[in-house]
């Protein structure tokens, strides 16, 4: 698989919750990655692509801990751009029609995603209560070499835990990686049942 990624910074929004999940996760760990996303990296959000696309191979190598660091960065993520929300925009996302509260807050991930890697572009699809995000470009699965298991764990946790922030389903699956050789990532969220947390790949 080719490896063609674009210059540039990460967001501020990855950067914090991928340092705050490794501290979590991993604090044994945390010495030798706070070298690339600690101190005034982390304050300006500085961190370029290259030295993410670093950081990501790193935590590969870790094992089942990338997809538990990657997990809990997701939700953290979701939970930040929550609360950074105005209330009264909280308030009348939780007020508005269950069908109508789901596109919106699937555009709000959608914004996110693009906020987190400029690169990457979310295109988000409902229908019959059934949603379609495919990520294109999704940094997280820009690899070498083919992945035996999806590496889009950070976007299906914030999805998720976006959705259900607002008393939605958040039956999320990875349904294609690109990593696993899929044009595309893509992730579904089942918005007809009463609201969960599970996340799951097919």
């Amino acid at each position: 698989m080719t490896d063609e990624r674009a210059g540039g910074h990460v967001g501020r929004l990855l950067v914090a919750a991928l340092h705050q999940a490794i501290t979590d996760e991993m604090p044994t760990r945390m010495d030798f990655y706070e070298h690339w996303l600690g101190g005034d990296r982390l304050r300006d959000g500085g961190v370029g692509v290259a030295a993410m696309t670093a950081v990501l191979g790193f935590l590969r190598s870790e094992g089942e801990a990338y997809h538990a660091v990657m997990s809990r960065a997701g939700r953290f993520a979701a939970d930040w751009t929550r609360d950074a929300m105005p209330s009264m925009r909280r308030r009348w996302l939780l007020a508005i029609p269950r069908w109508w509260r789901g596109r919106a807050v699937l555009r709000l991930a959608a914004h996110a995603i693009k906020d987190c890697c400029p690169s990457s572009r979310a295109v988000v699809r409902v229908r019959h209560g059934q949603a379609r995000i495919e990520i294109r470009q999704s940094l997280f699965c820009l690899v070498r070499e083919s992945q035996r298991a999806p590496q889009c764990d950070f976007h299906a946790a914030m999805i998720a835990g976006m959705v259900s922030a607002f008393n939605l389903s958040a039956d999320t699956k990875i349904e294609g990686c690109l990593a696993m050789g899929s044009g595309a990532c893509v992730i579904t969220v089942d918005l007809t049942g009463k609201p969960a947390t599970s996340v799951a790949s097919s």
